[in-house]
């Protein structure tokens, strides 16, 4: 029998409050029938980052308007939906918290089920909700909180090759923007910036490209801008429109050419598998940067490998992959009920070492 499913998502894993509704007929794709998505930049852009107790206080107030405006978009009401698929980590605690408990209340007065999602296999399966790709891919996840290098071989089986040590590319760009005084988000800010700048003008280190594997390091190429910046300030008092051009595209340079080459490395890995269809997917809110992906399409064109990354506004924190990811998990049976746990930690791979370290919370990643 064709089933058709529908599914209220839920994010608020960090600055981003979201609601989608996502549906799928057997055999057929995907199709995001709404996707809201309130950010919260402005409240956060005197501190120069994300301040947890605020993001969670935002979230609390703005997820139930977004779970209305979502179902309107739609054209739907919540007795059409088959269940709630809500962010349950990894994330800020208090955001979290915020998404699980409206979640919760949602699920226990409609009687719908409840099921809980990792916020990053929402990103690792997004490239299935757009493009319908056929497991196993290589997936590159990169955004601010993470860097990961994962072969998905099913919705919850994942194989981490390598990953970020330290700093991910996103905190990194954040951390640059505001040592040059660029805006936040600093992505985007940096990448403007590096586009009227010379990459070749400064040289950055390329962090742990003399070493095997596939891990990452960014913290360090932090430091040597801050460190560049500082010289060059002591030697002319200050920094030019040109100077801060310059560096951001040597900062932005170097992160692309170190991904460059353990994208290499980890495609070789993943081409070990003799996949039927072998395809490499990008996604996270570092994978709207376009440097970033035409040196990710040249790497594929040499290994004859396909790409794909998502759109834009899906590549960034959105309830669409939440509820796509929730649908995944529902069509395998399975099912949270209202003891589900808000987690700030949770390894996509729960069988390899972990990176970061761990303690009384588990693994960071």
């Amino acid at each position: 029998m064709v089933q058709t499913l529908t599914i209220l998502g839920l994010e608020s894993s960090c600055d981003d409050t979201a609601a989608a509704v996502v549906r799928q007929t057997d055999g057929a794709e995907a199709e995001v029938l709404s996707s809201i998505v309130h950010g919260q930049t402005e409240l956060h852009s005197a501190f120069g980052g994300v301040v947890p107790e605020i993001a969670a206080r935002a979230h609390a107030e703005k997820l139930d308007v977004c779970v209305v405006q979502a179902l309107q978009s739609a054209g739907l009401t919540l007795a059409d939906m088959d269940a709630i698929a809500v962010t349950a980590g990894p994330g800020l605690i208090g955001g979290v918290m915020s998404g699980v408990m409206c979640a919760k209340g949602l699920s226990a007065a409609s009687g719908l089920p409840l099921v809980g999602v990792n916020h990053l296999a929402g990103h690792a399966l997004t490239p299935r909700l757009t493009d319908g790709i056929a497991f196993p891919y290589l997936m590159l996840l990169v955004s601010g909180g993470h860097c990961q290098y994962l072969i998905a071989h099913g919705p919850e089986k994942f194989t981490r090759l390598g990953g970020t040590i330290d700093d991910a590319p996103g905190e990194a760009f954040d951390k640059t923007a505001r040592l040059l005084g660029l805006p936040q988000p600093g992505g985007p800010s940096v990448e403007v910036e590096a586009r009227s700048g010379d990459p070749k003008r400064f040289r950055f280190p390329r962090p742990l490209l003399d070493r095997p594997g596939c891990d990452l390091s960014f913290s360090g190429l932090k430091t040597a801008l801050m460190r560049m910046r500082d010289q060059i300030v002591a030697e002319k008092g200050g920094l030019t429109r040109q100077d801060r051009a310059d560096l951001c595209a040597g900062f932005q340079q170097a992160i692309v050419d170190t991904l460059a080459e353990k994208t290499r490395r980890a495609m070789d890995l993943y081409l070990k598998e003799n996949p039927a269809e072998p395809v490499i997917a990008v996604a996270g809110g570092v994978a709207a940067n376009s440097a970033i992906r035409a040196a990710l399409e040249t790497v594929c064109t040499e290994k004859d490998t396909q790409f794909t990354a998502p759109p834009l506004n899906l590549c960034t924190d959105n309830a669409a992959m939440i509820a796509y990811a929730g649908m995944e998990r529902f069509r395998t049976g399975a099912r949270d009920g209202l003891d589900l746990t808000a987690r700030p930690r949770w390894p996509l791979d729960q069988t390899s070492p972990a990176m970061l370290g761990s303690g009384k919370k588990g693994a960071k990643a």
